[in-house]
């Protein structure tokens, strides 16, 4: 995310209405101790005082579990255990599965990935997209390219739900970012709702009781036919009727260098949850579909790339920045479980990523990590889970929540 223009970041006022504290020694746990310490400002204190609730928490790993051997996958999951995650979010890729036509299915590497998880009690939200050569728009040669015929999809989606609904696969995300081009050639409102009504319908009957969650959206401005507003194609979608289709809505509101809790006058993708003449609040109101509360199944902050690092909220465009140290990532972690967890409109959040895919500096999409390339950990693992043990009610194991 690029911002043109300095601004001071502020603090926002949280709602009264946002209940009683539940962690004021988050202050004192969230100390990792020796030069990895986090030691939390008085405004992360400030928001775990006021979170009021226990709160979906999971690590998302995107489409790296399918090709790792099976004690790297342990591993990466006994971390999601460690950190008190209790969902792990990843690609079911229907490239991996039916790379080789539409007679072909390999479901082995993604059966892997579900029998580890639930050896380990960890809930598994797959996010089905990324379409094979063979079932791709015309003229599209990306993975990322809308399906050129939505039964194929729906059929994949179909098997899916009738493979792993009896393994406790009960959760779905339909598509990864449909507004942004992660939806080929050019995102779509209309064929992404069609899409949508129709796999939500084939796995509910398969599994009645399932919960489908609305693709995340990419945190955006709308940019020619690359890109639309998150609150655009929302809007967009519920007037075609995908409310009836999805219980929830998900969104991936990457604000670093900012805080999500920060307050500026630009509105970082946090805040256009809710503040602003557009939010994805007053869009869910102004359509009815106030039942439908968000999940936040990406968000995160890379700490490195080919720029300088910010340790603080400052303007990434104007002063070079492309990324944060290591000690602002981990306090972007704690700030992220706490004011997720102080909004009741936020049902879950899941941090991306677990390890760092590589340290070459030429992209900053290598280093979203809570581990770093090598296996060591950052500073952000121990904060994230102090941040999860602080926010999580000690007798209250949450669930997924759909509405009536």
């Amino acid at each position: 995310m690029l911002f043109g223009v300095t601004f001071s970041p502020r603090r926002r006022a949280l709602s009264p209405h946002l209940g009683k504290a539940i962690a004021a020694s988050l202050a004192l746990t969230l100390c990792i101790g020796g030069e990895n310490s986090v030691v939390p400002t008085e405004k992360t204190a400030h928001t775990a005082a006021q979170a009021s609730r226990a709160i979906n928490a999971g690590l998302a790993y995107g489409d790296t579990l399918v090709w790792m051997s099976d004690k790297r996958l342990g591993q990466a999951l006994d971390d999601a255990v460690t950190v008190g995650a209790k969902w792990i979010r990843v690609d079911l890729s229907w490239q991996d599965i039916q790379y080789d036509g539409r007679d072909s299915y390999r479901w082995d590497r993604f059966d892997r990935i579900v029998r580890a998880a639930t050896k380990r009690h960890l809930q598994v939200l797959p996010t089905i997209s990324y379409t094979p050569p063979w079932a791709r728009t015309a003229g599209c040669d990306d993975l990322r390219c809308s399906p050129k015929n939505t039964k194929e999809f729906t059929k994949f989606a179909s098997e899916a739900a009738h493979r792993y609904a009896p393994m406790g696969v009960h959760t779905w995300e339909i598509w990864n970012e449909p507004n942004i081009l992660f939806w080929r050639p050019a995102p779509n409102p209309a064929a992404y709702t069609k899409l949508l009504k129709a796999s939500s319908t084939a796995i509910r009957e398969i599994d009645p009781s399932a919960m489908i969650i609305m693709g995340g959206l990419a945190s955006n401005k709308t940019r020619g036919t690359s890109k639309i507003a998150e609150y655009e194609f929302l809007d967009s979608v519920l007037k075609l009727g995908a409310a009836d289709y999805v219980d929830a809505v998900a969104f991936h509101p990457y604000t670093y260098p900012y805080l999500p809790s920060d307050e500026t006058d630009f509105r970082t993708g946090w805040e256009k949850i809710h503040s602003g003449k557009e939010s994805l609040q007053k869009v869910l109101e102004r359509n009815g579909a106030q039942r439908l509360h968000i999940w936040i199944t990406e968000t995160g902050a890379p700490t490195g790339g080919p720029g300088k690092a910010a340790n603080g909220g400052v303007d990434l465009a104007q002063h070079g920045i492309t990324h944060v140290t290591e000690k602002r990532q981990a306090t972007i972690a704690v700030d992220t479980m706490t004011t997720a967890a102080a909004d009741p409109l936020i049902d879950a959040v899941f941090w991306y990523s677990h390890r760092d895919l590589s340290t070459n500096k030429e992209e900053r999409t290598n280093f979203f990590g809570l581990r770093r390339a090598d296996g060591t950990a950052k500073p952000a693992f121990d904060a994230l889970r102090n941040a999860i043990q602080a926010i999580q009610a000690p007798s209250q194991k949450p669930e997924p929540v759909k509405s009536d």
